[in-house]
Parts: C-alpha cells; sequence; structure tokens
C-alpha cells in the first residue's frame, strides 16, 4: 500500500471515531504516557499540540514533572520551514502553522537537550516505523546533530498496523503507545 492511501485510510479511521472513543483512547495513552516519564525521568520532554485527529495528550502539558518544549514550524535559515522546540508557556500560545497551537515566545531549546519526545504520526507498527504526515519535520529534527533523545510514538488503535512502508530517511521510535491492549 503507497503512503498516500495509508494516510487516507487513518483520516477516514480517525473520523470515524465518536468523542468518547477518543476520550477514552486519549486517557489511556495519556496514562501511559505518565508512566513512560516516572520511567525515563526526563529533564526536558518534547510533546506537541494535538490536531483533531490526533491522541489528546494535552494534559501532560501541564503535569509533568519536568520542563516541556512543544515544536514550532517557522522559516530556517534557507528559507524552507523548520521546526524547533521552545519552552510550553500557556500565557504565550497562539495558532502557528496548519492551524496548530504553538508557542510564540523564546529560544529553541538545543536538540540536544531533549531526553523525551513524544511523537505523532498517522500510523505505526510496533516495532517503531513511523509514517507521519508527509511533510518530514520529525524525521529531519530526529536525525539532526545532537538529537539523543528517546522517542514515543503515540496513536489510537486504529492507527497500530502490523507494518507500514518506511524509507531509509524515515526515522523509526524507540516506542509506541497506544491504547491497545
Amino acid at each position: 500500500m503507497e503512503k498516500s492511501d495509508i494516510r487516507r485510510d487513518m483520516r477516514r479511521a480517525a473520523a470515524a471515531l465518536d468523542a468518547a472513543q477518543r476520550r477514552r483512547q486519549s486517557d489511556i495513552v495519556t496514562e501511559r504516557l505518565r508512566l513512560v516519564a516516572a520511567r525515563e525521568r526526563p529533564a526536558v520532554a518534547a510533546l506537541f499540540s494535538p490536531l483533531p485527529d490526533e491522541v489528546d495528550i494535552s494534559p501532560l502539558l501541564r503535569t509533568l514533572d519536568c520542563r516541556v518544549v512543544l515544536p514550532r514550524v517557522a522559516d530556517g535559515p534557507c528559507g524552507e520551514p523548520e521546526m524547533e522546540f521552545y519552552d510550553f508557556d500557556p500565557a504565550a500560545m497562539g495558532r502557528g502553522a496548519f492551524g496548530i497551537d504553538e508557542p510564540q515566545d523564546g529560544e529553541p531549546c538545543p536538540p540536544e537537550m531533549i531526553d523525551l519526545m513524544i511523537v505523532p504520526g498517522m500510523a505505526f507498527t510496533r516495532d517503531g516505523v513511523r509514517l507521519g504526515r508527509g511533510k518530514g519535520y520529525y524525521d529531519r529534527y530526529i536525525a539532526r546533530e545532537g538529537f539523543r533523545a528517546r522517542c514515543v510514538g503515540v496513536c489510537f488503535r486504529h492507527q497500530l498496523l502490523p507494518e507500514l512502508p518506511a524509507e531509509p530517511h524515515d526515522r523509526r521510535m524507540d516506542e509506541v503507545v497506544t491504547a491497545e491492549d
């Protein structure tokens, strides 16, 4: 199956989830991520502001016992959009690229300071293969010099697949957390 076909199927499956299913699965994933954070004890955790079709991990933003950074997409040095991570401050959030809530102030957190990164995706396999939205932001960030964080993919049950197409530039997750038993 082509990546574009899988993305289309995952969007349809996400749209079919009712609000109660979405909330229940998000709550399970969030609690499992709390256990991951307790085990890993990060000084800096990179999370994300969820889109409507992503697992809602937003309760973690205010409750993790560490520095929390979130991505912001902006033009990089060569004019191409790039993703950087900035400190989470509820008072300094605003709509950014793709309609996602992003930090609006501050200096970027260097990649080598991040200990734990929670990564969204369109689909995952149990062994860490990730299919993103197709822009490559996370793959490029994880490939940066100095990046060393443990990467944990998060997804709804329907997004966990037995296999996915992968290319050499696709970065694997160290672990995948889902609501599946």
